[in-house]
Protein backbone atom coordinates (compact mmCIF):
# COMPACT_ATOMS: atom_id res chain seq x y z
CA UNK A 1 0.00 0.00 0.00
CA UNK A 2 1.14 3.49 -0.68
CA UNK A 3 0.13 7.56 0.33
CA UNK A 4 -0.36 10.74 -1.19
CA UNK A 5 1.06 13.35 0.96
CA UNK A 6 0.37 16.81 0.71
CA UNK A 7 3.41 18.89 1.68
CA UNK A 8 3.91 22.72 1.02
CA UNK A 9 6.06 23.22 -2.11
CA UNK A 10 9.39 24.84 -0.27
CA UNK A 11 9.61 21.42 1.73
CA UNK A 12 8.62 19.11 -1.12
CA UNK A 13 11.65 20.39 -2.88
CA UNK A 14 14.06 20.36 0.36
CA UNK A 15 12.88 16.70 0.30
CA UNK A 16 13.81 16.09 -3.38
CA UNK A 17 17.34 18.27 -2.66
CA UNK A 18 17.87 16.14 0.25
CA UNK A 19 17.79 19.08 2.50
CA UNK A 20 14.86 18.00 5.02
CA UNK A 21 15.63 14.22 6.20
CA UNK A 22 12.82 14.35 8.46
CA UNK A 23 8.96 15.14 7.18
CA UNK A 24 7.14 15.98 10.44
CA UNK A 25 3.25 15.44 10.65
CA UNK A 26 0.85 15.68 13.73
CA UNK A 27 -1.17 12.75 12.43
CA UNK A 28 0.58 9.13 10.98
CA UNK A 29 -0.67 6.51 8.47
CA UNK A 30 -3.13 4.21 10.00
CA UNK A 31 -0.95 1.08 9.16
CA UNK A 32 2.35 2.44 8.75
CA UNK A 33 4.03 -0.60 8.23
CA UNK A 34 2.08 -1.78 5.31
CA UNK A 35 2.85 1.87 3.38
CA UNK A 36 5.78 0.76 0.73
CA UNK A 37 6.18 4.56 -0.88
CA UNK A 38 4.81 8.20 -0.25
CA UNK A 39 3.82 10.33 -3.10
CA UNK A 40 4.62 14.28 -2.76
CA UNK A 41 1.75 16.34 -4.00
CA UNK A 42 2.72 19.82 -3.72
CA UNK A 43 0.26 21.89 -2.51
CA UNK A 44 -0.84 25.41 -4.04
CA UNK A 45 0.75 26.93 -5.93
CA UNK A 46 2.24 24.13 -7.47
CA UNK A 47 -0.55 21.11 -7.08
CA UNK A 48 1.54 18.80 -9.13
CA UNK A 49 2.93 15.48 -7.64
CA UNK A 50 7.15 16.22 -7.90
CA UNK A 51 8.10 12.97 -6.49
CA UNK A 52 8.05 10.61 -3.86
CA UNK A 53 10.21 8.58 -0.80
CA UNK A 54 10.53 5.45 1.13
CA UNK A 55 11.20 6.03 4.51
CA UNK A 56 12.94 3.92 7.41
CA UNK A 57 10.54 4.71 10.25
CA UNK A 58 8.25 7.07 11.91
CA UNK A 59 9.69 8.69 15.06
CA UNK A 60 6.50 9.37 17.57
CA UNK A 61 6.96 11.52 20.18
CA UNK A 62 6.26 14.87 21.80
CA UNK A 63 6.72 18.25 19.79
CA UNK A 64 10.05 18.99 21.94
CA UNK A 65 11.70 16.07 21.09
CA UNK A 66 11.33 15.68 18.17
CA UNK A 67 12.91 19.05 17.23
CA UNK A 68 16.35 18.30 19.70
CA UNK A 69 16.43 15.16 17.97
CA UNK A 70 15.94 16.28 14.14
CA UNK A 71 15.41 19.86 14.28
CA UNK A 72 18.68 19.96 12.30
CA UNK A 73 17.27 17.85 9.99
CA UNK A 74 14.16 18.84 9.64
CA UNK A 75 14.18 21.66 6.75
CA UNK A 76 12.76 24.52 8.79
CA UNK A 77 14.97 27.19 10.18
CA UNK A 78 13.12 28.33 13.07
CA UNK A 79 11.98 26.71 16.15
CA UNK A 80 8.91 28.64 16.49
CA UNK A 81 7.72 27.85 13.01
CA UNK A 82 8.02 24.42 14.40
CA UNK A 83 6.51 24.54 17.94
CA UNK A 84 3.72 26.60 16.27
CA UNK A 85 2.63 23.83 13.64
CA UNK A 86 2.33 21.34 16.67
CA UNK A 87 0.13 23.46 19.39
CA UNK A 88 -2.49 22.19 20.92
CA UNK A 89 -1.10 18.09 20.36
CA UNK A 90 0.96 16.32 22.71
CA UNK A 91 2.72 14.03 20.05
CA UNK A 92 3.98 14.50 16.42
CA UNK A 93 5.49 12.16 13.99
CA UNK A 94 9.01 12.12 12.22
CA UNK A 95 9.08 10.19 9.38
CA UNK A 96 12.59 9.43 8.17
CA UNK A 97 13.15 9.46 4.91
CA UNK A 98 15.23 7.02 3.01
CA UNK A 99 15.26 6.92 -1.09
CA UNK A 100 14.15 9.76 -2.68
CA UNK A 101 12.48 9.60 -6.40
CA UNK A 102 12.15 13.05 -8.25
CA UNK A 103 9.64 13.10 -11.35
CA UNK A 104 11.30 14.98 -14.05
CA UNK A 105 8.25 16.28 -15.21
CA UNK A 106 5.62 16.11 -12.61
CA UNK A 107 2.41 15.01 -12.99
CA UNK A 108 -1.12 17.00 -13.24
CA UNK A 109 -3.06 14.99 -11.33
CA UNK A 110 -6.02 16.15 -12.79
CA UNK A 111 -5.41 15.52 -16.02
CA UNK A 112 -4.55 11.71 -15.02
CA UNK A 113 -7.66 11.09 -12.52
CA UNK A 114 -10.95 12.97 -13.73
CA UNK A 115 -12.26 13.28 -9.65
CA UNK A 116 -8.88 13.79 -8.03
CA UNK A 117 -9.09 15.81 -4.62
CA UNK A 118 -5.71 16.39 -3.26
CA UNK A 119 -5.88 15.46 0.45
CA UNK A 120 -5.62 17.51 3.39
CA UNK A 121 -2.96 15.98 4.72
CA UNK A 122 -2.86 12.34 3.21
CA UNK A 123 -4.80 10.06 1.81
CA UNK A 124 -4.97 6.07 0.47
CA UNK A 125 -4.67 6.35 -3.23
CA UNK A 126 -7.75 3.81 -4.55
CA UNK A 127 -6.15 0.86 -6.33
CA UNK A 128 -6.51 2.45 -9.59
CA UNK A 129 -4.83 5.59 -9.08
CA UNK A 130 -1.99 3.93 -7.18
CA UNK A 131 -1.16 1.28 -10.37
CA UNK A 132 -1.30 4.69 -12.34
CA UNK A 133 0.80 6.15 -10.63
CA UNK A 134 3.16 3.44 -9.91
CA UNK A 135 3.78 3.65 -13.45
CA UNK A 136 6.03 6.98 -12.77
CA UNK A 137 8.49 5.30 -9.61
CA UNK A 138 10.74 2.77 -8.93
CA UNK A 139 10.08 -0.36 -6.80
CA UNK A 140 10.15 0.59 -2.99
CA UNK A 141 11.53 -0.82 0.35
CA UNK A 142 9.76 -1.77 3.29
CA UNK A 143 9.61 0.82 6.38
CA UNK A 144 8.46 0.58 9.96
CA UNK A 145 7.28 2.65 13.01
CA UNK A 146 9.48 3.18 15.75
CA UNK A 147 8.11 4.86 19.40
CA UNK A 148 10.70 6.98 21.48
CA UNK A 149 10.31 4.16 25.11
CA UNK A 150 8.10 7.23 26.87
CA UNK A 151 5.45 6.65 24.13
CA UNK A 152 5.91 2.68 24.24
CA UNK A 153 3.01 0.95 25.22
CA UNK A 154 4.76 -1.99 26.65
Amino acid sequence: MNALLSIKPEFGEKILAGEKQYEFRRTTFSDADSIDFVYLYASSPVMKIIGGFTYQRIIEASPKELWDLFGDQSGIEEREQFMDYYEGTETGYAIEIDTIHRLQEPLTPTKLFNDFAPPVSFYYPTPEMDATLREYFPESAETKMTRLPQFSSD
